[in-house]
């Protein structure tokens, strides 16, 4: 009886996760583009050079993967799309440090990709100390109002330190997009532009020289709220 009742319970919680995986890129060489990921561009500019790193700081050491090329093009998106799942709903988080950029210092998370001008994004800036959610549609870049935050928001304001390690996060289930930063829920965004599954990837902006690690996916099934 105990063992049919553990079965049961392990039923109705295997669909609850439908895919989760934690890519830390130390499998990969270093000084090339990691496996399993494609590159590509929104905006101007170049498209951007992403190269997996050593870095003796990093929170899974050895590797990271970094966004090298620091073309100054203001309305320039670097992208390094993962080509391995497509989902939905998911929890997505990855560990980012700014490194330098005069323009920008910023990292994003890309969600529902479906091609270089058509996903939602989260990003944190250095530069600004802010945090902020867009949708990109046929290219043009649009940032999503908080709930309750008012008409003339911005995201939200929050402390991103340069050349430290920080944790960006977002939930997506259904048309409800909650926003964290280092365990922190800051705000949730509703947004029906995407509502079919997409890619998952890491985003950049102009100059930006950012690090990235641990870049986690887990898709989403259940009804039960994620906490942090």
């Amino acid at each position: 009886m105990k063992y049919q009742l553990l079965f049961s319970l392990l039923g109705l919680l295997i669909p609850a996760l439908a895919f989760a995986q934690i890519i830390n890129f130390d499998g990969d060489e270093t000084g090339k583009s990691p496996k399993g990921f494609s590159q590509a561009l929104t905006g101007k500019g170049k498209i951007g050079v992403w190269l997996v790193t050593k870095d003796e700081t990093a929170p899974s050491k050895p590797n990271v993967l970094a966004q090298t090329d620091m073309d100054e093009t203001g309305y320039r998106f670097p992208l390094c799309v993962f080509d391995g799942v497509s989902v939905k709903d998911a929890d997505i988080s990855v560990k980012f440090k700014p490194i330098k950029g005069k323009v920008d210092q910023a990292a994003g998370l890309v969600w529902r990709y479906r091609d270089q001008n058509n996903y939602y994004i989260v990003r944190a800036n250095a530069l600004e100390n802010n945090v902020v959610l867009y949708k990109v549609e046929k290219g043009k870049r649009t940032d999503l109002d908080p709930k309750g935050a008012g008409f003339f928001a911005y995201g939200r304001k929050a402390k991103v330190p340069s050349g430290q390690c920080s944790t960006l996060r977002v939930v997506a289930k259904g048309n409800l997009f909650e926003t964290y930063l280092n365990g922190e829920k800051l705000f949730e965004v509703e947004d029906n532009t995407f509502t079919a599954a997409g890619k998952v990837g890491l985003w950049t902006k102009a100059d930006s020289y950012t690090l990235f690690d641990d870049l986690s996916i887990t898709e989403l099934k259940s009804d039960k709220q994620i906490s942090n």
